[in-house]
């Protein structure tokens, strides 16, 4: 069993694919948008990649604000989430992910990534950072 973590963005996907003992995320890619209204390629890259993957659940960042309201990119990810499932037929979590670009931002800047690349590669690594948290939460459970 795999589960795919996804970072949704308005232009971006990053997508990262946890190894099959569910310990660790790996960021796999980042899915560009040419509208942030059109989904049917990221919905077919996505689906191309469970398929790839064998994944089993998805865990999608939720962006709620610091004071815990959910604003307009929280509720396109709830309808993202709800397409998703529809599509695939597979759980969707939301998964909390305040200051997860910040960190992947920190990360990437501790390691050197220059400032023109590190756009490319930011979402990707959030991704991991949402999913590695959700697979932190479940090796705890167990």
């Amino acid at each position: 069993m795999r589960i795919m973590g996804l970072d949704y963005g308005t232009k971006t996907v990053g997508v990262a694919i946890s190894d099959p003992l569910l310990l660790t995320a790996q960021g796999i890619e980042t899915i560009f948008r040419k509208d942030e209204n059109k989904l049917r390629q990221t919905c077919a890259r996505i689906e191309a990649l469970i398929s790839e993957y064998e994944v089993e659940k998805i865990v999608l960042g939720f962006p709620k604000h610091m004071n815990n309201d959910i604003g307009e990119r929280a509720e396109k990810s709830l309808e993202f989430k709800e397409m998703l499932e529809r599509r695939t037929g597979l759980e969707v979590i939301m998964w909390d992910e305040r200051l997860t670009t910040v960190e992947a931002e920190r990360t990437l800047i501790e390691g050197n990534v220059r400032r023109e690349n590190r756009k490319a590669q930011i979402d990707k690594i959030a991704a991991i950072f949402i999913l590695q948290g959700y697979l932190d939460l479940l090796s705890m459970e167990k």
